[in-house]
């Protein structure tokens, strides 16, 4: 085409179409950004704020309980369930403002709500509308994974989409999948009162992590009262009852109510892709090279759709390689970079990521060192009754370079970040070890964690000839 409306059409009001539209107008391309339900996506309305919302309230509830540790004799707490999930929402009204269409109107991002349909590679089709742009970007998202289980489809089950309509809590819960949002939610409703138990196929909860986190994560969860089935397959539901196998033999498990954490479903159907023939991968995400382009050049994805990480905050960091090389192919062009990729379960303990675990260097045959640090030693865990949890650290052999850090205690999550910041930039933990670090937080940590790893590779040669240098200066 000699001329185009825009330069591009974003699709979806997600992270990454947000980003997106917001890098695009940042400078001075002509933008528009087309969202057929809420702008925030998944994640402010469905997702990470609303979660985070109901596991601090939670989190308080836990502090109660455990009042003795805290030199109180007893505390009671009275509340309504219904007033809790009331405050979920009044923190998802006070941040949408940030991701509000005034918001990125006034950025200069014109916003459509409606729903889209791609077709052809520079148009799409909108409220009645045809829009032209040279480029396009595909950040529609993911839902809620429901599996064919027979009889799910009779019961009035839950997901990450619809929990946050509950204004009674559920006595008897049951959690579908022990990855990170069930191990969330189970803890979140167990700490609210539910009685809860997780079910999981595999042989762990949180399968991806390292033995030692799983190992800790399940302790805490059965002292707080989940029951963790683990090596259990979901086989039927009848009425108000899961049917398991377990060992070859039928498990039952009566529920009020079940809450699916399954993992979560490219949104790839609906809006042309299928009359484009743009490419899809077996997993059911859109197929796209380094640079984010689709099969189609003028085509780009960005977020949950595409992956190969779902996170608010890699969708972010895809979407600055989406627009700019959308906007300024041919010129020039960037490949995402996927290096350094935090990510963090936010149970109690939390557990933060960066970089490799021992898993995945085993199955990449990556030569590693590991060097760990108890945060049960450190002086302001004991001092907040938060003296649990380590950081692990693997390292090139015989050298302080960074390949990851597991983290699992309180605030691993914000812990985590020195680390990131090394890996990103090249820091390696005799650096770490030489920064000063405020005394008493828990962020010495990460500086006695790289003091661990120094101490074992201190030179032992070196260290007796200033043994004996100290003894004839004696």
């Amino acid at each position: 085409m000699n001329k185009y409306d825009y330069n591009i059409i974003v699709i979806g009001g997600g992270s990454a179409g947000l980003v997106s539209s917001y890098i695009a107008a940042a400078v001075k391309a002509k933008v528009v950004l087309i969202e057929k339900h809420k702008m925030g996506g998944d994640c402010l309305n469905t997702g990470c704020v609303p979660s985070k919302a109901l596991l601090r309230s939670a989190k308080m509830l836990s502090y109660a309980k455990r009042a003795k540790e805290f030199g109180f004799q007893k505390t009671t707490v009275e509340f309504d369930f219904a007033e809790v999930m009331q405050r979920v929402q009044n923190v998802i009204k006070t941040i949408a403002p940030h991701d509000s269409r005034e918001r990125y109107a006034s950025l200069g991002v014109e916003c459509i709500e409606g729903k889209a349909k791609i077709t052809s590679p520079h148009s799409v089709e909108v409220g009645g509308k045809t829009l032209t742009a040279r480029s396009i970007i595909i950040a529609t998202g993911a839902r809620p994974l429901v599996p064919p289980i027979t009889g799910l489809d009779k019961i009035d089950y839950l997901t990450s989409d619809n929990v946050w309509d509950l204004r009674e809590l559920p006595k008897k819960l049951i959690v579908l999948g022990g990855g990170p949002i069930g191990a969330e939610m189970a803890q979140a409703f167990a700490r609210l009162g539910s009685e809860v138990t997780i079910v999981e196929m595999a042989e762990q909860i949180l399968i991806r992590e390292d033995e030692e986190v799983i190992k800790l994560v399940t302790k805490h969860f059965q002292e707080e009262g989940i029951v963790v089935l683990t090596s259990h397959k979901a086989k039927a539901f009848e009425a108000n009852t899961l049917i398991c196998e377990y060992e070859g033999k039928d498990v039952s498990i009566a529920f009020d109510k079940i809450i699916v954490a399954l993992g979560r479903k490219a949104n790839v159907t609906g809006f042309g892709l299928e009359e484009l023939g743009i490419t899809i991968r077996k997993q059911g995400t859109i197929e796209a090279n380094p640079f984010l382009q689709t099969n189609i050049p003028s085509i780009y994805v960005c977020g949950d759709v595409t992956g190969p990480y779902q996170f608010t905050h890699t969708a972010a960091h895809q979407a600055w390689y989406a627009s700019v090389n959308a906007l300024f192919s041919p010129f020039k062009k960037f490949k995402a970079d996927y290096s350094v990729i935090p990510w963090a379960t936010f149970t109690d303990p939390e557990v933060a990521r960066v970089g490799l675990n021992e898993k995945d260097a085993i199955a990449q045959k990556i030569p590693y060192e590991v060097t760990t640090y108890g945060i049960d030693d450190l002086d302001r865990a004991i001092a907040d009754s938060e003296a649990h949890g380590f950081v692990k650290v693997l390292t090139v052999p015989k050298k302080d370079t960074i390949l990851g850090v597991t983290i699992v205690g309180t605030h691993a999550g914000d812990l985590i970040a020195e680390y990131i910041l090394a890996m990103k930039h090249g820091i390696g933990l005799n650096k770490i070890l030489g920064t000063i670090h405020i005394y008493p937080t828990l962020a010495e940590a990460n500086k006695y964690a790289a003091g661990a790893w120094k101490k074992a590779h201190a030179p032992a040669f070196a260290l007796r000839l200033l043994e004996k240098f100290h003894s004839w200066r004696r």
